[in-house]
């Protein structure tokens, strides 16, 4: 097995990930702002460091999974990113969902300096992070896939490489964007059937066996009946997301309608304070608007 890896970032998603990482067997090196996160994996066996640069200067590969596309340009070009201790041979792996070219521009960047890159980010959620199934959408150079397939392995079980860098991303952003379109119809599903004086378990019953079930609607509704909206992914996190959608869409010269109907819905869910619930808490607007609830706790 090669050297050290890096893996900077250990929220939600990183976190687990990280940890089976650990389970698999590889040396890691982690680095986190909070304190809390990085002592989990130091628990298990972990290295901590206390910068990007100081992971990337004692590790070979380094997996990069934090929120933003500021983050992780700060992350890898910051002050005390990796660039500064990177040596040649390395590998960024970005698993984060930002801005597809962006990472293109970073991915250049490094180029210059010998250091490789992929976009790989994940899908599946916390649950299957914390399994070890996610799905991992990978972009760039078939050889530096191959260098981390070891990698991906123990992270995932459905593994993808669909091209270039950034293609990892685009892949990524179209199949969020069918699960943000999805959620805010299965909403409104739910709110027209309460308003029309169905029972919401019955809606439940019925279209998961029936024409207008989906993955979206078979995770999601039974959490919104028992109004569980604890955060795996965030409004916030899904607002985010579109907006890294419809900004490359327009950059492509191509419209996207649901797309853009579909994030005002979030963007209300924002207004109204619900930013740091489940995505699926959209259905809170619907809801107030129609003057009905779906589901008890």
């Amino acid at each position: 097995m090669p050297g050290k890896v890096g893996f900077i970032g250990l929220g939600n998603m990183g976190g687990p990930m990280a940890l089976n990482l650990v389970k698999a067997g590889f040396a890691l090196v982690v680095h986190d702002l909070d304190a809390t996160k990085v002592a989990r994996l130091t628990a298990r066996g972990a290295a901590k460091a206390d910068s990007a640069e100081a992971v990337a200067a004692a590790a070979d590969r380094t997996i990069v999974i934090v929120e933003t596309t500021a983050q992780v340009q700060d992350v890898v070009m910051g002050e005390r990113g990796l660039v500064k201790s990177a040596k040649a041979g390395h590998i960024v792996v970005c698993m984060s969902t930002i801005d597809p070219l962006v990472v293109q521009r970073l991915g250049a960047e490094l180029k210059e300096r010998g250091i490789a890159m992929l976009d790989a980010p994940v899908s599946g959620g916390t649950e299957r992070a914390a399994t070890g199934e996610l799905s991992i959408i990978a972009g760039g150079a078939k050889e530096t896939y191959a260098a981390c397939e070891d990698l991906f392995r123990a992270m995932g079980t459905n593994l993808f490489h669909v091209g270039t860098l950034g293609q990892g991303l685009a892949m990524k952003l179209v199949n969020n964007m069918l699960g943000q379109i999805t959620m805010v119809a299965v909403a409104e599903a739910l709110v027209f059937g309460v308003k029309a004086g169905l029972d919401p378990q019955t809606i439940y019953d019925v279209v998961r066996v029936s024409t207008g079930t989906s993955n979206t609607f078979e995770r999601r509704v039974p959490k919104i009946l028992r109004r569980d909206f604890t955060p795996g992914g965030t409004v916030d996190i899904s607002f985010k997301d579109q907006e890294l959608e419809t900004a490359y869409a327009k950059a492509l010269g191509v419209p996207l309608f649901l797309a853009n109907v579909s994030q005002q819905v979030y963007q209300m869910a924002r207004a109204a304070g619900l930013n740091k619930e489940e995505g699926s808490a959209v259905v809170k607007v619907l809801e107030r608007l129609a003057g009905v609830t779906v589901g008890k706790a």
